[in-house]
């Protein structure tokens, strides 16, 4: 029946999205007996300390970056109604999580936490290319969740720095950030889950609104709403006055080291207003994104703006952090402003080279939403080398 409801949705929209929707409800009737399963499941003193990191493990070797399946590029919108709003998207983050875990059984990458006065941020590399987050008050061993994707790989991180969870935080309902909500919570019973009411977040409990403030043990941390990937995308801002260190964005789908997501449920117009929002932060804060698409995303940003001298800086260190599969977050949101064409659109080299060029009554706003409309369309079209 699934198949014939989904072959209906993409009649008329080509043989090549046809064959790979079929492959997936293939895998998905092969994977029965696992969807049965699935379904019975849900019955320091110093203001900064740089640690050194560790050495790789002699018997980790190194794999060539390979790229993650993109789950919404498959077969466009149709595909995206089907992965957002049916079980068969979830069924392909149950198929990503599985493969990611048997590809990747230490991580993707190798990640350092950061140490602040009584602060811990510690990235967990999940699925092929997410992050997940651990925000932790170390003074009071509690813990909050930012995305946690796999949940098997957020618990092991909670035991390990023996802490509670009390809290989750979902930037948007994509499944490949959501997907852990649920195992969570039904473990840690006393956690809350927090995201936007307007995104269907999976078991939310605490719908947040733009500004809310979500505070545990010492931790005050600031939801942003930054619709345009989705709906009711938010972003989350720690702010780092109660722990004398600098503030910490975790921005999901909204913002990425050299690049920004893609525009599902928005208009560029809306996009640009999400990322201004990001603008109007402080340089030293940190950006810890929920991909690692650094070395990708640098090399578009050469194509865009050859010239930009803090663009090769910083492609030169990520490529010596990739090499090593080291983690390239954080960024910090001034280096963005040098070298993120997504955060550039003021730039008059850019507007030059890309822009419709704007005419003696056109509208500054208009005309740079025109230019992240073009960076996005040529980013989507960008094969990296």
């Amino acid at each position: 029946m699934a198949a014939v409801v989904a072959a209906t949705a993409l009649k008329g929209r080509g043989a090549r999205n046809a064959r790979v929707l079929r492959g997936i409800l293939s895998g998905a009737t092969a994977n029965k007996a696992s969807q049965n399963r699935t379904r019975a499941l849900q019955s320091h003193s110093s203001p900064e300390c740089k640690e050194e990191p560790e050495p790789l493990s002699p018997e980790l070797e190194y794999i060539p970056r390979k790229r993650g399946k993109n789950p919404m590029k498959a077969v466009g919108l149709a595909w995206y109604s089907l992965y957002t709003r049916t079980w068969l998207g979830y069924l392909f983050y149950r198929q990503q999580l599985r493969r990611a875990r048997n590809r990747y059984p230490k991580g993707h990458s190798k990640t350092q936490p950061r140490l602040f006065n009584g602060v811990k941020v510690l990235p967990i590399p999940v699925l092929s290319d997410n992050y997940s987050y651990l925000i932790i008050d170390t003074q009071a061993g509690l813990a909050v969740a930012v995305d946690p994707s796999d949940p098997r790989a957020v618990q092991a991180s909670i035991e390990k720095e023996g802490v509670t969870l009390v809290a989750i935080l979902c930037t948007h309902k994509h499944w490949d950030h959501s997907g852990g909500n649920r195992d969570l919570s039904r473990r840690h019973r006393d956690c809350r889950v927090y995201g936007s009411p307007q995104d269907g977040i999976p078991y939310l409990t605490h719908p947040l609104c733009h500004q809310d403030v979500v505070s545990v043990g010492r931790l005050q941390i600031r939801a942003l709403a930054t619709p345009g990937h989705t709906q009711g995308h938010l972003v989350y801002l720690l702010d780092g006055e109660p722990y004398k260190g600098p503030s910490c964005l975790v921005s999901g789908d909204l913002l990425f080291l050299s690049g920004c997501g893609r525009t599902f449920e928005g208009t560029a117009e809306t996009m640009l207003s999400s990322l201004d929002t990001v603008l109007g932060l402080g340089d030293d804060t940190l950006l810890w994104p929920g991909h690692e698409y650094a070395e990708e995303n640098l090399g578009f940003a050469g194509v865009v703006e050859p010239e930009n001298l803090a663009r090769e800086r910083k492609m030169q260190w990520v490529q010596r952090q990739r090499m090593e599969r080291r983690s390239t977050c954080p960024s910090t949101l001034g280096e963005e402003r040098s070298y993120n064409p997504f955060l550039r659109t003021h730039c008059l080299a850019l507007q030059e080279a890309l822009g419709p060029g704007p005419g003696p009554t056109a509208d500054e706003g208009c005309s740079r939403a025109q230019l992240l409309e073009e960076l996005r369309r040529l980013k989507d079209t960008h094969k990296s080398k």
